[in-house]
């Protein structure tokens, strides 16, 4: 199935432009999708000239445009050359590419959204409100029921599939946020998950929150009043899903193949392992949301942007996953 994939460029001071025309140089040319990306017109040939990659991009005139990279910038005026990093006007540039491509998604004018990485901080600095990229885009599409996950392989193609129950969550509030609702819609979404991405079984486990997942209420109650709760609500459903584990094991035994699926409690818990075996390939899949998005899992980078340094690997493992999706 053809589509059309859009690629939110993220912050222009970052190497969300740099990683985004690396990455589509490496596409096979067996590849029909077409891809719109969305941010700085003359940033992005400057770049793609700089890098010798010579990807032909054309200016998008819709979706009956005949080719296969095109770019559009929503802003009326062109960004400005030799920026701060991180200075107000690229940040709200980034959002405005953000806004767009999720825009012309709900529209049904794309088929799937990449998103570059922006700044949170460089965002926040402009007097936004601003957790993240995810909740951003479950605010926007007014969506209900989403979820983070983040995939990842190693150099052996073992794999790590971690959906989150909070996100950007400061540690000593995490407790607080949990309950037994969000644990059962991340397990729900990644049990979803798990088919979409064609798994022959959608195995999960889930990680509790304390030390030796709460030692029977030694060490935390969280375990025996929330997190044991859902998991055992989401058996009553028919779901293939076990917990809460340890989480100092059950990663380990993820990681071997015991489970699909991994459901964490919290960012760090959950992405501390993924990044540990899939650094470089690691992507992050907003569960739940009405389109498809997916996006690298790094960041901005401004200590090499500018210097053609930056390993597009993640980006390109991002848009691979948006073109499975979208065939599905």
């Amino acid at each position: 199935m053809t589509g059309w994939i859009g690629i939110a460029l993220g912050d222009p001071t970052g190497i969300g432009p740099e990683v985004t025309l690396k990455a589509l140089a490496r596409l096979d040319d067996s590849d029909e999708n077409r891809y719109l990306l969305i941010g700085d017109v003359s940033l992005l040939q400057h770049l793609n000239q700089r890098l010798g990659l010579n990807l032909r991009l054309q200016a998008y005139e819709g979706p009956q445009s005949q080719g296969r990279f095109f770019v559009r910038d929503p802003r009326p005026e062109p960004i400005a050359e030799k920026l701060t990093p991180g200075c107000p006007i690229a940040a709200l540039a980034a959002l405005a590419y953000l806004t767009d491509g999720a825009q012309r998604c709900l529209r049904h004018g794309l088929d799937a959204l990449v998103t570059a990485p922006l700044n949170k901080e460089a965002v926040l600095r402009t007097g936004r409100p601003f957790i993240g990229q995810t909740e951003f885009l479950t605010e926007l599409a007014c969506a209900e029921r989403t979820a983070m996950m983040l995939l990842g392989e190693d150099d052996r193609g073992r794999w790590l599939r971690v959906a989150l129950a909070t996100t950007h969550v400061p540690l000593r509030h995490v407790a607080d946020q949990l309950t037994q609702t969000k644990i059962e819609t991340a397990i729900e979404l990644t049990a979803r998950a798990c088919r979409d991405l064609g798994l022959k079984r959608a195995r999960i486990g889930v990680c509790g929150l304390n030390p030796h997942a709460g030692e029977g209420g030694k060490l935390g109650t969280e375990e025996l009043t929330i997190i044991a709760p859902a998991v055992r609500a989401a058996q009553e459903r028919k779901f293939d899903v076990h917990g809460p584990f340890a989480a100092d094991t059950v990663f380990y035994q993820a990681y071997r193949g015991e489970y699909d699926a991994l459901v964490a409690m919290y960012h760090d818990q959950g992405l501390a392992p993924l990044k540990m075996i899939g650094f470089d390939r690691g992507v992050n899949w907003t569960l739940g949301l009405p389109f498809i998005r997916t996006s690298p899992d790094h960041g901005t980078a401004y200590d090499i942007a500018g210097q053609g340094k930056a390993n597009p690997s993640s980006m390109l493992a991002a848009i691979s996953l948006a073109k499975q999706l979208v065939q599905k």
